[in-house]
């Protein structure tokens, strides 16, 4: 064998074994931040958005089933994932900046923050809902009457999950709208 070949093969196993290397640090990095624990380690998360979700169906509820901030707002494939991971660099951005590093600051922000992430999950046809809840695997004769008409009604009208359910695990900001059409135009402030 010549020296050129040992070269070129030792030169693409380095190759090899640096991007394995790396790919596993990416993919951990991506693990440990995609955590609740890492997701309310800020102070405005942890007093704020936490106790909320705290008091909902997604964190304590009769099967013992717990959806952690990730289930809820990290996409589950590896691409979208990462594309997710560097859209929220904004929110670190803004608490090292002091946009929202204190609650009266966060509250003041939180309607814009809010209308970003249903904007998000519009457009993704609510995917990160559809990771634990399906139509078609939903049994509507089981559903109070209301829900039912409710889930029937947006399977007839193409709705998402976020068309309905704005506040489900957090303070229903959506509220403070300033008209229905705002619902759908969805203008980021932040």
């Amino acid at each position: 064998m010549s020296k050129k070949l040992v070269i070129i093969i030792i030169s693409i196993a380095i190759i090899c074994l640096l991007s394995l290397l790396g790919g596993a640090a990416v993919n951990s990095a991506i693990k440990a931040t995609s955590t609740t624990d890492f997701c309310i380690s800020c102070h405005e998360m942890q007093s704020t958005v936490y106790q909320e979700y705290k008091k909902t169906i997604h964190f304590q509820n009769a099967s013992g089933v717990r959806a952690g901030c990730g289930d809820c707002h990290i996409p589950h494939d590896w691409g979208t994932t990462l594309w997710r991971k560097f859209l929220a660099s904004k929110d670190v951005y803004h608490h090292l900046l002091g946009t929202i590093d204190t609650q009266d600051k966060f509250e003041q922000q939180r309607l814009a923050m809010a209308k970003r992430v249903w904007s998000s999950m519009k457009e993704s046809d609510s995917r990160e809902c559809r990771n634990c809840h399906h139509f078609d695997s939903m049994d509507m004769e089981k559903q109070k009457p209301r829900a039912r008409k409710q889930h029937e009604q947006a399977i007839d009208n193409n709705e998402t999950c976020i068309d309905c359910h704005k506040g489900i695990a957090h303070k229903a900001v959506h509220q403070e709208l300033e008209t229905p059409a705002e619902n759908e135009e969805l203008k980021l402030e932040f």
